[in-house]
């Protein structure tokens, strides 16, 4: 199936289901967002990485930030904080722009520490999906960025990352066909989450009104 860009959704967005399913929904499906020192930021650091007009030529080596990006096969869009093309002749793909072959390589910054989960990881992918799409061709690495440790680490672009970023794409899209929001799941993650406040992860254990009404009800008898 091939998605219209009337239907796509936000590539960063696989970042948020990665990290918390219910998180991905208030944001996306609800619309809700609550800012808060790490998100505010983040930004920051995005905002000096996305300037679409820089375009950096070194040698063989182009920087090229901001780069608009899209797959129609998994219906997401997004930008590439930054996206490096290595002259290569004999296994890059022709890139009329840069007026040679070129070997492309997506770089994601982000603000804190390298993770122990798939959620930066997934995000990259993403872009790597949509990148061979619009290029036409194949790309098996990938960097991203730490703020803290002021270092990038090289992510392998292997069948296993694909795969699991493909299947959390397709979840995505399965909630937001839906418009399903799902139910609390507190973690110790809930604590620097944005959305603490909106989500209420502390009400997890509380019981519903139905289950209420429904004691209620059993105690009167």
């Amino acid at each position: 199936m091939m998605y219209s860009e009337d239907d796509f959704l936000m590539l960063s967005g696989i970042q948020h289901f990665a990290f918390c399913r219910r998180q991905w929904a208030l944001i996306h499906i609800e619309g809700q967002w609550e800012e808060n020192f790490r998100t505010a930021d983040g930004k920051i650091m995005h905002e000096n990485a996305h300037d679409a007009e820089f375009r950096e030529k070194r040698g063989d080596f182009i920087t090229v930030r901001g780069m608009r990006i899209m797959s129609r096969e998994f219906g997401i869009s997004g930008e590439c904080d930054v996206v490096e093309f290595t002259l290569d002749e004999t296994g890059g793909v022709y890139i009329p722009k840069l007026g040679g072959k070129f070997r492309a390589a997506p770089v994601e910054y982000k603000r804190g520490k390298p993770k122990p989960d798939d959620c930066d990881r997934a995000q990259l992918c993403a872009q790597v999906l949509c990148l061979e799409e619009m290029l036409c061709c194949s790309i098996g690495e990938g960097y991203i960025f730490y703020g803290e440790p002021r270092r990038r680490e090289r992510v392998v672009i292997d069948d296993e990352l694909r795969s699991s970023t493909k299947k959390m794409l397709s979840e995505m899209r399965e909630l937001y066909d839906r418009g399903y929001t799902p139910k609390v799941k507190r973690t110790k993650s809930c604590n620097a989450c944005s959305l603490k406040n909106i989500c209420l992860p502390s009400l997890e254990k509380a019981r519903s009104a139905a289950e209420y009404i429904k004691s209620a009800f059993e105690e009167d008898e």
